[in-house]
């Protein structure tokens, strides 16, 4: 057939090539700047950081005859996968079917912004290797072009939106080029996949396509190396991919290998861990460290993604998937980082956390590299988190002089002015009172305060003690069914809705689960999480407190789930994020799986209350995928064999997700220390697990009591300069009192500690920067200390 110069446009679309189970390939820590993951006999995701987002969705290898018999590679049983050296992350994956085997070798040009592929197919003579790539350059999937063309003189398949091009070449085993028969299309009309769906074999040649969403392909020797470039322009991607292949693949693996090899051996494992870590953890954590500066990004240094994978990819076309950078999973890795002694990684992490600051103090949800919001929501955990690394930076006398005040000044006024309520939870659904968020903004303030000094510190530490006082009055609860259940006298809730601040009865109001097909509508009170378990590690609780001991109880009672992996928590009950029961992948609703990451926080736990927290590094090695890498979730339910569901391994959720792989590098270590190595240094000494015993009432804006005990200082710490006009009873004897500033807010004391109980105080404020008076009278009761 004579095939038309201009691909027709879509009109359906073949199913989404699935990123769930992977090996993970990256570029030698060098100057190269490419990423990508490779699972089921394709090549997804790869990036060019330098416009934050996946340049080309998919890229695999059809087999086909010409002859009527075609199979595509991702459509096989589970290839073999052989990684020889836990350090380098370079896969060999091998896909065998009864007519053929093909083996393919991949890595990035550590010189050049090239992903090499080399490809052996063996078997049927007959048989030929094609080529199937989805380009996503840009910001979207929707405007790219693709053509067949020629560069000086040999054959290119080329791909560009705006200024960002892309050039696949190929080399036979004798040096010339091998792309035959080229074609581009529009997916899910006109692109390969259809051509063998329609005619069985290859019958469109197409030179161009797009704008749209385009594919390209080509038919290759049966041996050979493709080259994938990326560039400023098409043109420059294609110099880059021949330059590559033209110094063959055997000299980029060896500079690949020998970059990695070379990061490593500057980070070794402790050398006591050759005797007493298992085999399979050792591999975990090498692997883990692997996996942590492959996600770093070259151009932003210090940004790292948060997964190189799209969770459910095979049903999602979402353009963010984890290609994004959250504050808190950044933070996380940076942990692990500094823990393993790669300093001047962490650091570069608070430099480019310092640059991604919002002018008011807080960090977007989630951003592209370059700082570009994607969602908007505020949780604040992601505000503290980077005052921790600058803290835990400055205990190792590492900070190497990087300015951190004002980032550390806006950060604890953010977490002053919004705190104690949260806009969203660490998981981005819920906001209210959150023990883990809380406990994160306690730290803050406090080591935040403690780098700061001065008045900034005092009234940081006004703040966090009085938060830390209260944790029990907004996040416990007592006497429920579920304490009668399980035989305790209460426990830590999920999240308590923000009118908890006001009146405990909050606790009994609706918090929607928001990822559920149907919400079960339970009331905070009977939402149970493991986040309080964040109380111990960071020391504002002991793990043999009596709420901490009967919290342990209810969680594990509701949340783990026993598989032959070892056994692994979910998030919260009534959890809607994960594959649906039959096993269909998560679209906005499911049943919530079980988290390896949450392994490793239970793993801390069990150090801090004295246990071997070595049985959950174990557990942890025996979830990872073919390719030893840690899922998001894990299957916790009967084997689903036809999804490839089986219990305690993974699901189709992200893989890796990096912050499971930090959260295992820090359980090394903190296994290794006995006790937590990311544990903020000035929260644990202050608090040493206890609530403290403080002796006044703290008034906000945020947090209006109403009552205060009888004996208790009456403090203000609001934002700008004011003056309290007060009285007692119905506004006998009223007296002025003037704030102070105390850096980062302003506090006025009055002297309540001599009234007796039952003695009203109204009170009003004059703002003194404008003049104005706040139009508003309010009121706090003394109660004795039975009321």
């Amino acid at each position: 057939m004579e095939a038309a110069s201009k691909a027709p446009s879509p009109t359906w679309r073949h199913p989404v090539w699935s990123t769930a189970k992977k090996a993970l390939v990256g570029t030698a820590p060098g100057p190269a700047r490419l990423w990508f993951t490779v699972g089921k006999g394709i090549v997804t995701e790869v990036f060019y950081p330098r416009i934050d987002i996946p340049q080309v969705r998919d890229m695999g290898l059809i087999i086909a005859d010409g002859k009527g018999f075609w199979q595509e590679l991702k459509a096989l049983p589970e290839p073999q996968l052989q990684i020889d050296d836990p350090v380098v992350p370079l896969p060999i994956i091998t896909h065998r079917h009864e007519r053929f085997t093909c083996a393919l070798r991949i890595c990035a040009d550590p010189l050049r912004d090239v992903l090499l592929m080399d490809f052996q197919l063996e078997g049927d003579a007959d048989l030929r290797p094609y080529l199937l790539c989805a380009a996503r350059l840009g910001e979207d999937a929707e405007h790219n072009q693709a053509w067949v063309g020629q560069w000086e003189g040999r054959p290119v398949l080329w791909a560009q939106q705006g200024p960002f091009g892309l050039a696949i070449s190929c080399r036979n085993p004798q040096g010339l080029p091998g792309l035959e028969g080229s074609s581009v299309g529009e997916v899910g009309a006109s692109d390969l996949w259809q051509d063998f769906h329609c005619n069985g074999r290859m019958l469109w040649q197409y030179q161009e396509a797009g704008p749209g969403e385009v594919s390209l392909s080509a038919r290759l020797p049966r041996q050979g190396t493709l080259a994938l470039g990326l560039g400023t322009s098409k043109e420059a991607a294609a110099t880059l991919a021949w330059a590559s292949l033209a110094g063959g693949f055997a000299t980029a693996e060896a500079g690949y290998q020998e970059a990695w090899k070379a990061w490593h051996s500057r980070r070794p494992m402790p050398p006591e861990w050759k005797r007493k870590l298992p085999a399979a953890a050792q591999t975990l954590y090498t692997r883990s460290a692997t996996v942590l500066k492959v996600h770093e990004d070259r151009t932003f240094p210090g940004a790292l993604v948060a997964s190189l994978s799209v969770p459910w990819g095979e049903a999602s076309d979402s353009r963010g998937g984890y290609h994004l950078v959250w504050s808190r999973d950044l933070v996380e890795s940076a942990g692990a980082l500094l823990a393993m002694g790669a300093a001047a990684e962490a650091r570069q992490v608070l430099t480019y956390l310092i640059s991604t600051q919002q002018a008011d103090g807080h960090w977007l949800q989630n951003q592209w590299l370059g700082g570009k919001p994607f969602w908007q929501g505020v949780q604040l955990d992601e505000t503290g988190f980077p005052v921790l690394l600058a803290a835990a930076l400055q205990a190792e006398q590492a900070l190497e002089g990087i300015a951190v005040a004002d980032m550390l000044r806006r950060a604890l006024g953010f977490i002053l002015r919004e705190g104690p309520v949260t806009g969203q939870d660490r998981w981005e659904e819920d906001g209210g009172v959150n023990p883990f968020t809380l406990a994160v903004a306690i730290a803050a303030l406090v080591e935040g305060g403690e780098l700061l000094g001065g008045k900034a510190r005092d009234c940081a530490l006004l703040l966090a003690d009085y938060w830390n006082a209260r944790l029990e009055d907004w996040t416990l609860v007592s006497g429920t069914d579920l304490a009668r259940e399980y035989g305790v006298a209460g426990y830590y809730l999920r999240t308590a809705p923000q009118d908890v601040l006001s009146h405990g009865g909050a606790k009994e109001e609706w918090v929607m689960i928001k990822n559920r097909a149907n919400d079960p509508h339970l009331p905070a009170a009977e939402q149970v999480a493991t986040d309080f378990l964040q109380l111990c590690r960071y020391g504002l609780r002991r793990a043999d407190d009596p709420h901490i001991r009967d919290s342990v109880k209810v969680m594990d009672a509701l949340l783990k789930t026993d598989t032959p992996s070892g056994p692994v928590w979910h998030r919260y009950n009534g959890d809607g994020y994960g594959e649906h029961p039959d096993g269909s992948p998560f679209d906005g609703s499911g049943r919530g799986r079980a988290w390896p990451l949450l392994v490793g926080e239970r793993g801390h736990f069990a150090l801090l209350a004295g246990d071997d927290a070595l049985p959950y590094m174990e557990a942890m090695t025996r979830m990872t995928g073919p390719g030893g890498l840690l899922p998001e979730q894990v299957w916790d339910s009967a084997a689903i064999p036809e999804r490839d569901l089986f219990p305690g391994r993974p699901s189709g959720s992200a893989m890796p997700l990096v912050w499971a792989h930090g959260e295992f590098v820090k359980l090394c270590h903190s296994w290794q220390r006995g006790y937590p190595v990311d544990r903020p240094q000035v929260t644990w000494k202050r608090y040493q697990g206890k609530a403290p015993q403080i002796s006044y009432t703290l008034w906000r804006f945020r947090l209006r009591s109403r009552q205060m005990p009888a004996g208790n200082e009456l403090r203000f710490l609001l934002s700008a300069p004011f003056t309290v006009h007060w009285g007692v009873d119905g506004w006998q004897d009223p007296t002025d009192t003037l704030s102070e500033d105390w850096d980062l807010g302003h506090v006025a004391i009055l002297p309540t500690q001599t009234m007796a109980a039952g003695t009203t105080l109204h009170f009003t404020f004059y703002w003194r920067d404008t003049g104005q008076w706040q139009g508003e009278d309010f009121s706090i009761t003394l109660q004795g200390e039975n009321a």
